[in-house]
């Protein structure tokens, strides 16, 4: 996606490639095949339709916590069909779902809600944040924003050791207004390193509007002062958010230092269930955004082109919710972690006190379950 001159587009504008109807703009084009635009659709629907099932779980007071995403699943999909599976990826609160779409097993992604046996972090993480090494995707953490310069720092590693490793940090709008991402943003063009830096722009820092946290014209222009690219783009387009991110990406790799994407979109749901954003927005601002959901937008567009009917869309529901309840059945039955696990992922080699620590815990069986 490339503006006059052959340059990334420019930073105040916004661009898309499918209207709020899934209609192809003006002057747009799709490239993408069939088969990467229909999976790109089902990433999405299966995320929906995921995280709906999470928060019936915890209403019921089967897992304590979840954080959603419903609104914003345009980002992080069109991210893990844009990179490469040698990349990395830092995460926030909503983009763990890249993890599926790269091929990470949906009933460890579940286990580590639940935190028992199943879960490769061996419950030893807050609920929602999933990572794993295996699809090279980086735990995330709470505090607003440490994930940015983490990022950077990876990607300044790559370049050191003249790997072809490309790093995507992201953070929502209230993190660009903590010191973590001006450090981050400044050593990331100081150094030209290949990263791509990704804010998801859903215009409410929990409860806090954009408008009360930043007086920029708009996040993407942030990125001038620093010295490097900054797009904006409908982050309710999965098309325009893959072109996008993919020509980030490209950018990075080919050595051209990193660029700023501020993705706009909206959080339709609450920014966790521990939240009632009732008190702090209008049902008004979340039904109109609602008309410009991402997956029913991609859908639109696929029905009216031929890639999807009706009979494929319910196809696929029927197999997603097969595969969810088939992978809730297998995580719920799940016993915790063995108590030995505590001692590990600590030292390369047990130290003489900790093993003789492990040798007393064994001599005593596990406590009674109250499960």
């Amino acid at each position: 996606m490339t503006g006059d001159g052959g340059q990334l587009a420019r930073d105040t504008d916004l661009y898309q490639v499918l209207d709020e109807v899934g209609r192809v703009l003006a002057g747009r084009d799709v490239a993408l095949p069939p088969d990467v635009l229909l999976a790109m659709y089902r990433q999405m629907r299966r995320l929906r339709v995921m995280e709906v099932r999470m928060v019936a779980l915890q209403r019921q007071g089967r897992i304590g916590f979840y954080g959603t995403c419903t609104g914003q699943e345009a980002p992080p999909i069109a991210t893990a069909f844009a990179t490469e599976a040698r990349d990395w990826v830092f995460p926030a609160l909503r983009e763990s779902a890249i993890m599926l779409a790269r091929g990470f097993p949906l009933t460890q992604y579940l286990a580590q809600v639940f935190g028992n046996s199943l879960d490769v972090l061996k419950g030893r993480q807050m609920p929602s944040h999933m990572s794993g090494r295996s699809v090279n995707q980086v735990s995330w953490s709470s505090c607003i924003g440490p994930q940015i310069p983490q990022a950077v720092g990876a990607a300044w590693a790559a370049k050191m050791k003249r790997e072809p490793v490309v790093t995507v940090g992201f953070m929502g709008d209230g993190a660009t207004s903590q010191p973590d991402f001006h450090n981050a943003l400044n050593f990331a063009a100081v150094f030209r390193v290949p990263c791509v830096l990704v804010c998801q722009n859903n215009g409410w820092s929990i409860s806090v509007p954009t408008a009360r946290q930043t007086a920029s014209e708009t996040i993407a222009v942030k990125a001038r002062a620093y010295g490097m690219p900054g797009v904006r783009v409908d982050g309710n387009d999965v098309v325009a958010c893959h072109e996008v991110i993919a020509e980030a990406v490209a950018r990075a790799r080919r050595g051209d230092g990193p660029t700023f994407v501020e993705c706009v979109t909206y959080r339709i749901g609450a920014h966790s269930t521990s939240d009632d954003p009732t008190r702090y927005r209008s049902e008004e601002e979340v039904r109109a955004w609602a008309q410009k959901d991402p997956v029913e937008r991609l859908q639109k567009y696929l029905l009216s082109v031929g890639i999807l009917d009706e009979a494929l869309e319910a196809t696929i529901d029927a197999e997603l919710g097969d595969e969810i309840s088939r992978a809730v059945r297998e995580v719920e039955q799940a016993g915790p972690p063995a108590r030995e696990t505590l001692f590990e992922d600590v030292y390369a080699s047990l130290p003489w006190h900790l093993q003789e620590q492990l040798t007393e815990l064994r001599k005593h069986p596990p406590a009674p379950s109250h499960s």
